[in-house]
């Protein structure tokens, strides 16, 4: 059992990642922002409020952690700085963080097409621009990152079971979408997977897809 923070934990993909922890038996910091609504289904998680660039706060909130699972995201706003505060800058202030308190393992949710500049996505902010940098940023860091790059993010809850996960290395995948809940799986999984550490690793689902796991497809990608 790991002490793992996951930040972003009030926004959809990070609940569900801090349930899917829970659930694997790991003691979870939920990192919020202090005027973050609660959703349901972060009870048995220590919530921890602060802004991400209150740089003591943060190494506080991150220390005796083993791990973190960076699923902050810039959301829809009329402020088009908002990508570069957060998929940029705010991943910088958690890698120093990370840096400071000796916390080496950091998976990091980005997106398809991250680095691209011809993209739809792109029209609010450079959201996709800003993203690949933060990535970079991880990649240089010089601690045991993993980027999960997911597809279109659904809701959808039910029969997951039937869904199998399309992976791919980077600038593989261009479309396609994945339950918002699997993707927080494959982040857990890679917490638990020694080879997925310097990778980035894209994931999509489909219904028809045959099952296939993370590491099987380390394993035969190494």
């Amino acid at each position: 059992m790991a002490t793992i923070a996951v930040s972003g934990a009030s926004g959809k993909t990070g609940w569900r990642v801090v349930q899917e922890a829970l659930a694997r038996g790991h003691r979870v910091k939920a990192l919020v922002r202090p005027t973050s609504e609660l959703p349901a289904g972060l009870e048995g998680a220590e919530v921890v409020r602060l802004q991400l660039g209150q740089t003591a706060e943060l190494q506080n909130a991150l220390r005796g952690c083993e791990a973190l699972v960076i699923a902050t995201g810039a959301r829809p706003s009329v402020d088009l700085t908002g990508p570069l505060q957060v998929d940029a800058f705010g991943v910088r202030d958690q890698i120093r963080a990370c840096d400071a308190v000796g916390l080496r393992r950091v998976v990091l949710v980005s997106s398809l097409c991250a680095g691209r500049w011809l993209h739809p996505l792109n029209l609010f902010g450079l959201i996709l621009v800003w993203k690949r940098l933060g990535e970079r940023w991880l990649e240089q860091s010089g601690l045991d990152w993993t980027v999960v790059r997911p597809g279109g993010l659904s809701e959808r809850e039910e029969q997951l079971d039937a869904e199998g996960l399309v992976f791919s290395g980077p600038d593989q995948q261009e479309s396609d979408s994945i339950p918002r809940r699997l993707v927080a799986r494959v982040c857990l999984d890679a917490l638990e997977t020694p080879a997925a550490v310097g990778r980035i690793i894209e994931i999509t689902s489909k219904a028809e897809q045959p099952s296939q796991s993370l590491d099987g497809w380390l394993a035969a990608n190494a």
